[in-house]
């Protein structure tokens, strides 16, 4: 009885992996983790939003695909991106035009590395925000994280 060898996928070639197989399902990959212990955390989305459905469709389609591929770990979790759903791509802020959101630079810019406000476009790599009526031009190389923010109650965000 012999056993199959188990293969290491880093971070990126676990996304390499997993992107084409979702894209073909109709969803998209919003973020990739590996956390402690062998558990992969994988947020997922698709325009019209995501139910406990698609995670459990997702979930079964990437157990076979790992089973096949030797993907070494212990448990998978896929998840909606939630309401503050993070903005990772440059496809992200242009997919989210309009859309409140919240941003983490690496550095300050104008004394500040924390900016709340509306997602004005992307142009040649730098992010145009409106922070309280007053444009700000972020390059998108100085953000550390976005993400979208929650939605007030009694308001409601369009979906794309």
């Amino acid at each position: 009885m012999g056993f199959a060898p188990i293969f290491y996928f880093s971070i990126m070639d676990l996304q390499t992996l997993i992107e084409p197989t979702l894209a073909g399902m109709g969803y998209e990959m919003v973020a990739l983790e590996r956390v402690g212990r062998g558990l992969l955390r994988l947020y997922i989305d698709k325009p019209e939003g995501i139910n406990l459905d698609d995670c459990v469709k997702v979930s079964n389609q990437l157990t076979r695909l790992f089973m096949v591929e030797n993907v070494d770990y212990d448990r998978l979790e896929v998840s909606s991106p939630g309401l503050d759903r993070p903005l990772v791509k440059e496809a992200d802020f242009v997919r989210f035009v309009g859309e409140r959101a919240n941003i983490r630079l690496h550095a300050p810019l104008e004394g500040r590395k924390r900016f709340t406000g509306v997602l004005g476009g992307l142009t040649d790599g730098v992010l145009q925000l409106d922070v309280d009526g007053v444009m700000v031009a972020i390059p998108l190389a100085e953000v550390d994280s976005a993400r979208l923010a929650p939605v007030l109650e009694g308001h409601t965000r369009r979906m794309r």
